[in-house]
């Protein structure tokens, strides 16, 4: 008997091994097939930064071997200034016969840029703004000019001086000695054929001269001579 009852739990054995057979065949060959690994791309911000950092310095170094000097810090005079260049441009000569504007008293190269007003802009408020950072050298009343300010301070990696005429005076409320930052609103451009405007159109002389002495010139005789102002517009 006891035989017997070996022999049968050796056949069940036997049933059940064959049974789980594919099963431990399955397993054993999932555990040895290797799993690819993962490859995510680290982001590191600060490398990037740095990468930026220094793209912007090679850029700034290239500029410096063709100009010698960075770009200037500089703010536009008028909204929508460059628009508004189109009678008389820095450099330009001028005659009674020849200029643009009539009637015309001048005759000379142009040292400055006049900036123009637009038609509704006649018998408005036009603001004016200072174009670098600087302190305050005049403010007076001049010939040609009516109500004038000059600003000294550094432009093009060199002292300048900078005129803005046609200005009213009594809209300013700083002083000799004062300080204008670049892009302040300080003045209001005065009224047409006033006063104010040294008795011509409203709009904006806006002269720039090498150097610490303030020279009020809108215009010079010989073409040469010109080396001695800046094109606002090359500043640009």
């Amino acid at each position: 008997m006891l035989l017997k009852h070996l022999m049968g739990f050796h056949k069940k054995n036997n049933f059940l091994i064959f049974a789980f057979l594919p099963v431990l065949f399955f397993i054993g060959c999932t555990a040895q097939i290797p799993t690819p690994p993962i490859n995510i791309p680290a982001v590191n911000p600060v490398n990037r930064i740095e990468t930026s950092t220094q793209q912007t310095q090679t850029t700034a170094g290239e500029q410096t071997q063709q100009t010698g000097a960075l770009p200037p810090t500089i703010a536009l005079p008028l909204t929508d200034s460059l628009s508004r260049i189109t009678k008389k441009p820095f450099g330009i000569y001028i005659t009674p016969k020849s200029s643009p504007v009539q009637p015309e008293h001048f005759t000379g190269y142009h040292t400055g840029t006049d900036f123009e007003i637009f038609p509704v802009e006649l018998d408005k408020y036009v603001p004016v703004s200072a174009i670098c950072t600087g302190k305050i050298e005049v403010k007076r009343t001049a010939q040609g000019y009516g109500g004038v300010l000059v600003e000294s301070c550094d432009l093009d990696n060199q002292p300048v001086t900078v005129v803005y005429g046609h200005l009213k005076l009594t809209s300013i409320n700083q002083n000799v000695g004062d300080t204008l930052t670049a892009g302040e609103s300080f003045a209001l451009l005065g009224n047409a054929y006033s006063t104010e405007t040294g008795g011509e159109r409203k709009h904006l002389p806006l002269g720039i001269k090498k150097g610490s002495t303030v020279n009020l010139l809108g215009y010079v005789q010989n073409e040469s001579d010109l080396s001695g102002w800046l094109d606002f517009q090359k500043l640009l």
